[in-house]
């Protein structure tokens, strides 16, 4: 049976994207999938910038969150409890790398039966 994985938007609208996405793993993982499809949003924007990212990652594994392009630019490896809160910076940008559309994609890394994610994503629509 494969991964069991939902993704949620909370909110959608305006220069703002709020969504929650959940993994239960079977053992067998996801490798580069695409949790946010920019072309979808309001408004069709071109790039978004990652505002701030909650996480609870079951332990053992991780997840990597990248900006998608022919080799992925990592935005954050996320393991255990915790909040990556990047406003203050202006948020993580998709920084255009060659090839790709700059959707947002996730990696489990290390993941076993049983383990288990649940990701919140602010994004900033630019």
């Amino acid at each position: 049976m494969p991964d069991t994985v939902t993704s949620q938007v909370l909110h959608s609208g305006g220069r703002d994207y709020i969504g929650i996405f959940t993994n239960n793993s079977d053992g067998t993982g996801e490798a580069a999938v695409q949790k946010v499809d920019i072309s979808a949003l309001t408004g069709a924007p071109a790039t978004v910038k990652i505002k701030r990212i909650k996480y609870s990652v079951s332990t053992g594994g991780s997840v990597l969150i990248a900006f998608d392009h022919t080799t992925d630019d990592t935005v954050a490896i996320v393991t255990g409890n915790g909040e990556m809160d990047l406003r203050n910076f202006g948020g993580s940008h998709d920084p255009a790398s060659a090839g790709g559309t700059g959707d947002i994609m996730f990696t489990t890394i290390g993941f076993a039966a049983a383990d288990s994610y649940m990701i919140v994503l602010e994004l900033g629509i630019a």
